[in-house]
């Protein structure tokens, strides 16, 4: 089975269980300042989980792209990903344990055609806080699976969440297929690392809300989410060691092929570049190509495209291809993805040109790093010492982009070596500061809404309407961030606003917070939201069902909130900073003051 046929069985699987098809999620987040990007498919449906109604009802099903960037390094092995596709049901407050396991048992058996005889299923076994999870190993029990194939594991193999200190969470049962291997010995068991038992489905039952006290309490209105990757199980379904083995990789394994003297699967060491070129040229594409899709550039998400494009573009010259090779690979992922994802096909000459300019600039780094290196080779060479501190080495690569790998080349080239443990140390120690600081703002996001957070949203369409009433029908969102302290927005304009522009954008939106108008919200299709004049800047499925908030007289937007009541709660809105995101981009920081 293919992976557009797998998209396709499931959508038309679940839609035949009285579940409403939604879009997926832009990869970059709106007003959600804890993570990068869509990191599953649950993440843009957090607000409903938590209890806001959702336009499309109470049984969901969806495919989402997904971004995972904490494990950049490891790609290269035959498993890790750094984009990947989400398939996701969801049940909102509706059906249960038991309807959801006999989905997913129905769906494996009957429309994948996977023999039951190769299940395995693993189930919460229970804590001090929360109970086994007898329910779950019962249902399994009923649809044939024996108690030897039913595995009760701890919190850290099953159970999610919240996700941050308090919310939602709750055990999941995992469903995994046996592939055949020898075991690894008497303690092998789903979840195990040596590859016998291989994960393919998860579903997520939230029937508790942690408190910041710690305790766990069940909640009235449970929650259904699960998720099954479209990569890893086809690789299984096809029978292959590796998601790079199938169609979805294989075109563009070919043209790196084409591009160099290599043949995948002769030389590990070389496959692993190839790997890494093809994952990354993928992810950059969506990356790109999204409905909110950023350059490259030094913070944020444009950071994390610029790495993935240069670690491609390096992987490329350890292979020996020579020149500009990405827009062309990118051209056969755009081709391989227009059906599902048409904004990469819309977005086409945007991709293909950031691609090359990327390109560019990254040969002009390598440049200054060698002038760098170069710089410092005359007191190199008046030490002792023949190996070049770690640190040193560290320093070139976090401060002009310089790989390590380039380092050690031209150290060997004037008989030097370079000390890989401690640049190895630097690394882990500035990765250590990193994952720290995705920790921390990892509170709130989307799961915050709090009292200012929501007035802050709600802020964020009053600038939006006044931006377009001051400066034109032109202005439209093209990212918006919203932490406790200010909200960030980023709009379409090509010129620094005035200070007389920017006064009449800050006195429109506290004359409508001064009106104290109503805030509220009616259900339509996004045909009918751009028909009444609502501001609507993504594409959804025809006839989809969305929330547009209205604020009094003054703005119409599609949107899922949440939003103050009334505007006349929400404090005095001031502009501190106007300044320029990236070509043809404006940002604004504002607060709102008590």
């Amino acid at each position: 089975m293919k992976a557009h046929e797998l998209r396709d069985k499931y959508i038309e699987f679940f839609v035949s269980k009285d579940h409403t098809q939604i879009s997926g999620a832009s990869l970059i987040p709106e007003n959600d300042p804890t993570v990068l990007f869509t990191t599953a498919g649950m993440h843009p449906l957090v607000p409903y989980i938590l209890g806001q109604e959702h336009p499309a009802g109470t049984r969901l099903v969806d495919y989402q792209k997904c971004i995972r960037t904490g494990d950049i390094d490891a790609v290269g092995d035959p498993h890790h990903l750094t984009f990947f596709e989400m398939l996701g049901n969801w049940s909102l407050g509706d059906y249960f344990k038991d309807e959801a396991i006999h989905y997913s048992y129905e769906f494996l058996t009957k429309w994948l055609d996977i023999d039951p005889e190769k299940l395995s299923v693993t189930v919460f076994a229970g804590d001090d806080a929360v109970p086994r999870d007898d329910e779950s190993a019962a249902v399994w029990r009923s649809l044939g699976i024996p108690d030897e194939r039913i595995y009760f594991l701890p919190r850290k193999d099953n159970w999610w969440g919240p996700a941050g200190e308090a919310g939602p969470c709750g055990p999941d049962t995992e469903m995994f297929i046996d592939t055949g291997r020898d075991s690894c010995g008497p303690d092998c068991r789903p979840g195990c690392s040596c590859g016998k038992y291989f994960e393919i489905w998860n579903d997520v039952f939230m029937g508790y809300r942690k408190t910041l006290e710690g305790d766990y309490v069940p909640l009235e209105r449970k929650c259904v989410d699960t998720g099954m990757g479209i990569e890893r199980t086809i690789a299984v379904l096809q029978g292959k060691k590796s998601v790079y083995e199938t169609e979805v990789f294989s075109q563009t394994i070919a043209e790196i092929e084409n591009l160099c003297t290599v043949v995948y699967g002769d030389d590990e060491d070389k496959d692993v570049s190839v790997r890494i070129i093809a994952d990354h040229v993928r992810t950059s594409v969506f990356i790109l190509g999204d409905q909110r899709g950023v350059k490259p550039s030094n913070v944020g998400q444009g950071y994390i495209l610029r790495r993935l494009i240069r670690r491609a573009v390096r992987h490329g010259r350890k292979l020996g291809i020579e020149g500009k090779f990405l827009s062309a690979l990118a051209v056969g992922v755009i081709g391989m993805y227009k059906g599902a994802y048409p904004e990469l096909e819309a977005n086409r000459d945007f991709i293909i040109t950031e691609l090359g300019l990327e390109e560019e600039k990254f040969s002009t780094t390598l440049q200054k790093g060698e002038h760098e290196f170069e710089k410092m080779l005359p007191n190199l060479m008046k030490g002792k010492s023949r190996e070049i501190n770690g640190r040193i080495a560290f320093k070139l690569y976090d401060t002009y982009g310089f790989p390590i790998e380039l380092t050690e080349e031209l150290a060997a080239e004037h008989g030097f070596t370079v000390d890989k443990k401690g640049f190895d140390a630097a690394f882990e120690k500035h990765q250590e500061i990193s994952r720290a600081g995705a920790e921390q703002q990892f509170k709130g996001g989307l799961a915050d809404h709090s009292e200012l957070t929501t007035a802050l949203h709600t802020a964020t369409h009053l600038l939006h309407q006044a931006l377009r009433t001051v400066l034109g029908d032109h202005v439209g969102q093209k990212g918006s961030n919203i932490t406790v302290e200010r909200l960030r927005f980023d709009f379409t304009h090509d010129a620094p606003m005035t200070k007389e522009e920017l006064q009449r954008v800050e006195d429109m939106v506290n004359d409508v917070i001064k009106r104290d108008l109503p805030v509220s919200f009616e259900t339509m299709t996004v045909e009918e939201a751009k028909a009444q004049g609502a501001i609507a800047f993504f594409e959804s499925k025809y006839g989809e069902q969305v929330k547009v908030y209205s604020v009094g007289d003054f703005s119409k937007e599609v949107c899922g909130g949440p939003h103050v009541e009334r505007t006349g709660t929400m404090g005095h809105f001031r502009i501190k900073k106007e300044q320029s995101s990236s070509a043809g981009v404006r940002r604004i920081k504002a607060v709102l003051e008590k």
